[in-house]
């Protein structure tokens, strides 16, 4: 399977795409939303409130996937399989890197003000971060892939 290199998964996950993220329920079935996520080389960042369900799942079961995926600039997908811890003031300090997620996605706007704003309606929030520990990761490059072999039997049957 055609993976990134680690230069194209570095300046894929620059980008804010915004990822989906999938909770374990209590009864077991998978909750999945759409999430801001911010990369640092070593885990991945998460922001919400604690009272958002995948949240509180999280606080219940730490296992979560996430999937990132886009077309542009490098069209692919990176999906992590891990373990979400979740930090809260006064604990942890989590208006850094707060503020990093909100200048990724809010500033790729190019307003300035508008990140100022945004910020400043997060501090009004009851907001955490969730620290994810990537186990399982899968990086494919999608400029390059070209199907699983029965994909590609599949679609030769119907070419001919």
């Amino acid at each position: 399977m055609p993976r990134m290199t680690s230069e194209d998964q570095e300046t894929f996950l620059a980008e804010p795409h915004v990822g989906v993220v999938a909770t374990v329920r209590q009864d077991g079935r998978p909750y999945t939303v759409p999430v801001w996520h911010l990369w640092d080389g070593v885990h991945f960042w998460l922001t919400g409130t604690v009272s958002r369900v995948w949240c509180r799942q999280l606080m219940h079961d730490p296992r979560l996937s996430l999937c990132v995926e886009a077309t542009a600039p490098v069209p692919g997908h990176i999906d992590i399989d891990g373990v979400g811890e979740v930090l809260q003031p006064p604990d942890f300090n989590i208006w850094p890197i707060s503020r990093q997620l909100a200048e990724k996605y809010v500033g790729a706007r190019g307003d300035r003000g508008a990140i100022d704003k945004f910020f400043a309606n997060m501090k009004t929030e009851p907001r955490l971060l969730i620290r994810v520990t990537p186990e399982v990761w899968r990086a494919i490059d999608m400029r390059v892939y070209e199907g699983k072999r029965a994909d590609r039997e599949h679609g030769q049957r119907f070419s001919s």
